[in-house]
């Protein structure tokens, strides 16, 4: 049965589809006859009409004679001498030539893609009484076509026909309208924020766009060759250069460039022993500006965009959970509010979204790179050493049955129970992406014994006692050391975060690296005669880096600043 529907389905469509090919062929025969081919190509057609030779003369000195001389097909829309004048296309001319002198590849020079590549269209587009269509430009960029207009371009003749392509003439100049990627290349106080992203810049060949000519030694030669932009960083935070997305992009202005550089450049002091030490600084504090900067529409629609701006770098729910991860970075809540990271900045609207260029940066380094840093206990791969004690380490589960289930984190934990009996045991772990030059507040999350056996209540009586060790690299790519004297004491009656060290700044950066450099050492320090009093295993869920700065006491990163 349901085959029989989609048969008659299908033959419904087909009849309706005849139906409605026959009336737009009746009336496109109103208005052109598919005999009337002039014979000759566009740019002979284009040449020969002086109506139209301040855009022959634009067209000539960029090299596009050849093009629309060649087999590909076209469909040109040339603006007449009368609104568009000899001085005018003197000014492109000039331009074009700057552009290439000054090595400005030709799919980059402004003059052919914001004039030439914006009046031309691929393939042929003639139009009738019944036409509304989207059609692309040469430069990627979407214009409406009716019988009448293409977007706000009044259509003064239609329909020339020649062997390569369409003709018509526009009663003015098609607006260019730049994208987010374009807007920031086009603003002088945006500088720094387009020179970053166009170094990711590549070009990859576009054979259907080309134009080809002729066949030499059995290779093609190109009369014009097109390139698709691709960049490393779009494809990874936001297709803001394309025409089919819709972005946001939080730009700061030079000036606030430079002051967030000089403070974000510390933070990612690599020592000299790293390869490719300068090319991580630059990157990595240039990213620590604009990661979190990219908004796309898709995932942010109204109303919920007013309430939270969820940028492209955000972790969703579903794998922050997955994860175990509390903390929710590269979410900005009430973004158009006082303080908002919308606020005070100029709103910029572009082909494919909007540019909020901001002389005052209002994205907080607590909602983004600055991050708290935690390591699992029961990670193997964090594990560096293990001495005088069981390994592999004990790892337990918290039962939903146990009054402790859901307070410990991913309701495990480990127990680094003493082997012999009578050692104090030690476990070494390693810390990844920490920054350099930031205080961290360090913290052990440790868990009573009674969080596996509830029955254990004389062991839950006994404190874990123990030291804390510091290993890091120093500038020079040595290790660095600091033992801390002071015994630690937890409670061990409840899931107590103990503070292990406090304010510690590490003078190397390790962020990105494979292999951390920081490590963190726990040994248990119980005396033989204490034994009854203090317990020798140490039960720890996770350690926790916290960065703490003046700033992470305002609004705008509370949210990110609880352990």
């Amino acid at each position: 049965m349901k085959h029989n529907l989609k048969k008659i389905g299908s033959a419904i469509a087909v009849v309706a589809a005849l139906f409605l090919s026959a009336s737009c062929t009746d009336d496109w025969n109103e208005h052109y006859d598919a005999s009337s081919v002039d014979s000759g190509t566009l740019w002979q057609a284009i040449s020969s009409q002086s109506s139209l030779s301040n855009f022959t003369r634009v067209a000539k000195a960029c090299g596009y004679d050849l093009v629309l001389n060649g087999s590909q097909t076209f469909s040109v829309f040339a603006p007449t001498d009368d609104v568009f004048s000899s001085a005018e296309a003197d000014s492109l001319i000039q331009e074009f030539q700057r552009q290439k002198a000054a090595g400005v590849r030709s799919d980059d020079n402004t003059v052919v893609r914001q004039f030439l590549q914006n009046h031309i269209a691929l393939y042929k587009h003639p139009v009738s009484s019944l036409t509304n269509d989207s059609i692309t430009m040469m430069n990627s960029k979407y214009a409406v076509l009716t019988s009448t207009k293409l977007s706000n371009s009044g259509l003064l003749t239609t329909n020339a026909l020649f062997n390569n392509g369409v003709l018509f003439t526009v009663d003015k100049k098609l607006d260019y309208f730049p994208n987010v990627f374009e807007y920031l290349g086009h603003d002088s106080d945006l500088d720094s924020v387009y020179n970053f992203f166009n170094r990711y810049s590549i070009y990859e060949f576009n054979d259907a766009k080309s134009v080809p000519g002729e066949i030499v030694d059995g290779q093609t030669v190109y009369l014009d060759s097109v390139s698709d932009l691709r960049n490393a960083l779009f494809d990874a935070y936001g297709l803001i250069n394309s025409e089919d997305s819709t972005y946001w992009l939080v730009a700061p202005t030079n000036s606030e460039w430079n002051r967030l550089l000089a403070e974000y450049e510390k933070y990612f002091n690599y020592d000299n022993t790293v390869a490719k030490r300068d090319s991580l600084i630059y990157t990595r504090a240039r990213m620590a500006i604009m990661g979190g900067t990219f908004f796309s529409r898709t995932i942010n629609p109204e109303p919920a965009f007013r309430d939270s701006a969820v940028s492209t770098s955000a972790m969703s729910y579903a794998n922050r959970r997955m994860l175990g991860i509390e903390d929710n970075y590269y979410t900005y809540y009430k973004p158009f509010a006082t303080g908002g990271i919308f606020d005070g900045t100029q709103d910029i609207v572009c082909s494919n979204g909007h540019v909020r260029k901001a002389s005052k940066f209002n994205i907080s380094k607590f909602d983004t790179f600055m991050q708290n840093i935690k390591v699992e206990a029961e990670n193997i791969q964090s594990q560096d050493t293990v001495t005088n004690s069981v390994d592999p380490l004990v790892v337990r589960e918290v039962t939903s049955d146990n009054p402790f289930y859901n307070k410990v984190s991913g309701n495990s934990y480990v127990e680094i129970v003493p082997d012999p009996a009578t050692a104090n045991p030690t476990i070494r772990y390693r810390v990844p992406n920490v920054l350099s030059n930031v205080e961290y507040d360090i913290y052990g999350v440790f868990i009573p014994a009674t969080a596996y056996d509830t029955l254990a209540v004389e062991e839950a009586s006994k404190p874990s006692v123990f030291r804390v060790t510091l290993n890091w690299n120093d500038q020079n790519g040595k290790e660095g050391r600091k033992i801390f004297s002071t015994d630690i004491m937890s409670n061990p009656a409840v899931v107590d975060t103990v503070l292990l060290v406090d304010r510690f700044s590490f003078p190397t950066c390790s962020e990105g690296l494979s292999d951390p450099q920081v490590k963190v050492t726990l040994r248990a320090n119980v005396k033989a005669k204490d034994t009854s009093i203090y317990s020798r295993t140490m039960r720890l869920d996770c350690l926790i880096l916290k960065p703490r700065e003046a700033e992470a006491t305002d609004e705008s990163s509370k949210s990110n600043s609880n352990i």
